[in-house]
């Protein structure tokens, strides 16, 4: 057999192509991912271990609470100041309450707003009464549908109803009321 002569342009790139292959393999070999990984070499020895951490941030409380007078005064005495430890029920302090007289006269206001309606929900529930009284004779007499009496018997029942919220509302008020008699003294 024969053998070919290699050619000049061939040989041109071997000569290029096997430098190159060369050179990526002692790459990857020396700092790719085939590369030896750096080892430190330490004795074993018996130390106390000290945690240690450092950082820059900001430290943030977990809960927030806003906290204020839910009427207008003087601060009359302060307990605590900024940056004191409070415990739970602890008294930050004290308010002199400025205008608690206003607001009696404002409940006793509504108290007699309260009494009055009271007195109309009362004239509202004698009036369904006597009107239910009214057609169930009317319809023993056969004068007057069925409907009706049921109708009119509703409307006593929402009379009542609004006779017992108006019997509320004023309890509310009343206690209310006393609640500022008592702070006021």
């Amino acid at each position: 057999m024969k053998r070919l002569p290699l050619q000049k342009s061939t040989l041109a790139i071997f000569a290029v192509i096997i430098p190159l292959l060369a050179l990526f393999i002692y790459v990857a070999l020396r700092s790719g991912p085939l590369a030896p990984v750096p080892v430190v070499l330490a004795t074993v020895e018996n130390k106390a271990v000290s945690p240690a951490l450092f950082g820059i941030g900001t430290v943030e409380a977990r809960y927030t609470y806003k906290i204020g007078p839910t009427f207008a005064g003087r601060v009359q005495r302060l307990d605590v100041h900024v940056g004191d430890r409070v415990k739970a029920g602890q008294v930050l302090g004290e308010m002199d309450p400025v205008n608690l007289d206003q607001l009696i006269r404002a409940q006793d206001a509504a108290r007699q707003r309260a009494m009055a309606q009271l007195d109309e929900a009362e004239a509202r529930r004698t009036y369904a009464q006597t009107q239910a009284k009214r057609y169930k004779e009317l319809l023993t007499a056969r004068s007057t549908s069925e409907e009706t009496v049921i109708t009119k018997q509703q409307e006593l029942q929402v009379a009542e109803a609004g006779l017992n919220a108006a019997r509320e509302e004023l309890a509310r008020i009343r206690a209310e009321g006393e609640a500022l008699v008592a702070q006021r003294d």
